[in-house]
């Protein structure tokens, strides 16, 4: 059950949110158990980031939750594979992204919990 929420300041064309949710989805599977068929995303664009004060660039805040654990090199992993998609699809630097992962021990689906 993981969620990626994905805030950017730069605008979003349909074809661009996409190929991200698209490239998200790929890039889930390296947690272990994880994969897209569980995944939920949402993308909101053209969001007021400041980032050292400033707004001078383009920025990117993402939340990475999953139902249990994630293991460092798994995070390690996903953070690289993160900062490229969003580097190669909005021209976010890797340097103006931030990621915050959390780890859910208490997850509901479908009327019930997991």
């Amino acid at each position: 059950m993981p969620f990626i929420h994905s805030r950017v300041s730069a605008t979003m064309t349909q074809q661009q949110k996409e190929t991200i949710i698209k490239e998200l989805g790929e890039a889930i599977a390296i947690i272990p158990g994880k994969s897209e068929e569980w995944l939920m995303v949402e993308l909101a664009d053209q969001c007021d980031l400041y980032f050292r004060g400033r707004r001078e660039k383009a920025l990117a805040y993402i939340e990475v939750k999953v139902f249990g654990k994630i293991s460092a090199d798994a995070a390690r992993s996903l953070t690289e594979r993160i900062c490229a998609i969003y580097e190669t699809h909005l021209q976010i630097e890797r340097d103006c992204v931030y990621i915050k992962y959390e780890e859910v021990s208490k997850w509901g689906w479908n009327g019930s919990n997991f």
